[in-house]
């Protein structure tokens, strides 16, 4: 059986080696700081993906900036933790990520694919409307409105002379219990 022993070396020694360019030094100093520096980063960056990117920046700038660090000004966690939450702060307000967030999901945009494409969505043929037909009524009529007719929520509630919190509702009960049919 071989056990993966982990590297540690002490505060000094790590300086020391990060800063005289040491390759070996990144694999110890990841082993033993990336998962508290990852905490750190995703409390603020809260997409997985994008807080491991900005993990691995954090070695790149930490490794490039090794020279750098005081340790009269503190301790050399304290200074990679503040590359790290500097770093994530950063990407939050960089225009791609800005941009990132105001692109639309792709379930928003089916439908815009869908009528360029001349798709067309037949219930029927999926059976999805006979198992709606055995809902109860309400919660038939409601997306009947809704998926079918192409009411909006507003429209639907006005229509059924409903509260707008009731149609969304009793929406969600019928995806609820179609659900029950697929899982």
């Amino acid at each position: 059986m071989n056990a993966t022993k982990k590297l540690t070396l002490t505060e000094p020694e790590l300086v020391s080696a990060l800063q005289s360019k040491d390759p070996k030094v990144l694999k110890v100093l990841y082993s033993m700081y990336s998962a508290s520096l990852y905490g750190v980063i995703s409390r603020i960056i809260t997409h997985t993906e994008l807080a491991e990117d900005v993990l691995q920046e954090t070695f790149v700038k930490i490794w490039q900036s090794a020279s750098n660090y005081d340790n009269n000004k503190g301790r050399l966690f304290t200074w990679m933790m503040n590359i790290a939450r500097n770093l994530s702060i950063d990407k939050l307000r960089s225009k791609d990520f800005k941009n990132s967030q105001k692109n639309q999901d792709i379930e928003n945009n089916v439908s815009f694919v869908d009528e360029q494409n001349k798709v067309t969505f037949n219930p029927d043929i999926l059976g999805v409307k006979q198992l709606v037909e055995g809902l109860k009524p309400d919660l038939q009529a409601v997306l009947n409105l809704v998926y079918y007719k192409g009411f909006t929520h507003v429209e639907a509630a006005e229509e059924l002379n409903l509260p707008l919190g009731t149609v969304k509702t009793r929406i969600r009960l019928a995806i609820i219990e179609l659900r029950k049919y697929f899982n």
